[in-house]
């Protein structure tokens, strides 16, 4: 099983959960930039959820099914349509022999998703099927996809969704699992450990005013434009460690949230983290789309991680019910 890539689209690489295990060595985690929307989707098709996936931009890849398919889609809402046929995001569907799915229009958000039944077979590095750009290597020769490519699938589909040869599943994602996806998302945001250093002035900037999302972002970071935000001393600071979701403090007052591709470490103040389970929230930002913050405490950090996980696990529990019993 296979699916054509008959037209690229503007950026569209295979990405997982993300690399783990090698920042040591200044390996970067690369990964999908909205990772709960890559494991939504690998957990409603009965998958591994560190399955990889395929991440686009808009314009998105038009692709063709070389064969019968199970597959689903998320994230952003491109108005996806299967040979013509509207599809929503969220729910499983059956691609049959040379069908084609499309994405014309751009509704809302700016990362989509497809995850297929069985998974993706590509290559795999340092344990994780994520495009590595820079050093060309990962998911599919390391690079971008480009017309013509033909991928194939791991194994056959395992599952049987679709009673009576029916398009659409019944299969599909709750809301209440989706996150709250905003061009203006409030975030929650833990302390960094330069965050007491900032002026009074500074951290009511931080706390109550709004950031623009600058046109100069990127995967490795997503630049913001606001009032600027100083230390109550400038110094020169050692290189520490940075994650997804490091908020940095730059030279001239404005800040930069670290995304998927981001470097190992940084000699910026870290002035706070995007708690885990609100990255999606970023990542579907677009250039001039706002964002602020929200200062939580570490515990309640980890209780909201918590729950989400839990909430993960009660789905695969119930898919895999589903699957049981269809």
């Amino acid at each position: 099983m296979s699916i054509i890539i008959q037209k690229p689209g503007i950026l569209t690489t295979f990405q997982d959960t993300g690399r783990t295990g090698a920042r040591q060595y200044g390996i970067n985690p690369n990964g999908a930039m909205d990772r709960t929307a890559a494991r939504l989707l690998n957990i409603l098709l009965g998958n591994n959820e560190n399955e990889t996936v395929l991440e686009m931009n808009f314009p998105a890849a038009e692709i063709k099914f070389v064969e019968n398919a199970f597959f689903a889609v998320g994230g952003a809402d491109f108005a996806a349509r299967l040979d013509e046929k509207s599809i929503k995001n969220w729910r499983v569907y059956h691609a049959e022999q040379n069908s084609v799915l499309r994405f014309p229009e751009k509704k809302f958000g700016n990362l989509v998703y497809l995850a297929v039944n069985g998974g993706f077979a590509v290559e795999k590095w340092l344990g994780s099927g994520s495009t590595n750009l820079m050093a060309k290597i990962g998911g599919f020769q390391g690079r971008k996809l480009e017309k013509g490519d033909t991928i194939n699938f791991q194994s056959k589909s395992r599952a049987q969704f679709l009673p009576g040869g029916a398009a659409q599943s019944s299969f599909k994602i709750a809301a209440s699992l989706l996150p709250f996806y905003s061009r203006f998302p409030t975030v929650r945001v833990v302390a960094g450990a330069e965050f007491e250093l900032l002026t009074a002035h500074g951290e009511q900037v931080f706390r109550h005013y709004d950031f623009v999302v600058s046109p100069d972002s990127n995967r490795m970071g997503f630049r913001l434009k606001g009032a600027p935000i100083y230390l109550l001393n400038q110094k020169e600071m050692v290189s520490a460690a940075v994650n997804f979701g490091t908020i940095q403090l730059l030279p001239d007052g404005q800040m930069i949230i670290l995304m998927a591709d981001h470097q190992t470490s940084g000699g910026y103040p870290r002035l706070g983290n995007v708690i885990e389970t609100d990255l999606p929230l970023v990542a579907q930002l677009g250039a001039n789309d706002k964002i602020a913050f929200y200062l939580i405490a570490p515990d309640e950090a980890e209780n909201v991680l918590h729950q989400h996980e839990k909430d993960l696990k009660l789905l695969k529990i119930g898919v895999k019910y589903a699957m049981q019993s269809s």
